[in-house]
C-alpha cells in the first residue's frame, strides 16, 4: 500500500513537483504499478535462462584506424580566444 506521503517522497526524488490534486491519482497509479509487479512475481521462470537484453545484440562498432591528427595551429584556428597555445575560455568555477 503506498501512502500519499510515500507519493510525495518518490515524486520529491524524481523531481517532480505536484499540486495537492495531482497526488491523490499519483497515489493510484503507483499502488496499480506494483500490483501489476506482484502479478509477475508468481510467474514460473525457473526455466528461463537469464539475460541482459531481450534483443539479439552485435557490435556496431568500427574498426579503429591510425589516422594523422590536426596540428595544434589547426585546431586552434577556429579558437574563439587563444592564449599560448590554448583554448582561453570564460572561469566557470568559482
Amino acid at each position: 500500500m503506498i501512502s500519499e506521503q510515500d507519493a510525495k517522497y518518490i515524486a520529491g526524488l524524481a523531481r517532480i513537483h505536484l499540486k495537492d490534486e495531482e497526488i491523490k491519482p499519483l497515489t493510484k497509479n503507483l499502488e496499480d504499478i506494483l500490483q501489476y509487479v506482484h502479478k509477475l512475481d508468481k510467474l514460473d521462470v525457473s526455466g528461463v535462462e537469464p539475460t541482459s537484453h531481450v534483443l539479439a545484440m552485435h557490435n556496431v562498432y568500427r574498426e579503429d584506424v591510425v589516422k594523422k591528427s590536426l596540428t595544434q595551429e589547426q585546431v586552434l584556428s577556429i579558437a574563439v580566444e587563444q592564449k599560448n597555445g590554448f583554448f582561453k575560455v570564460p572561469k566557470v568555477i568559482e
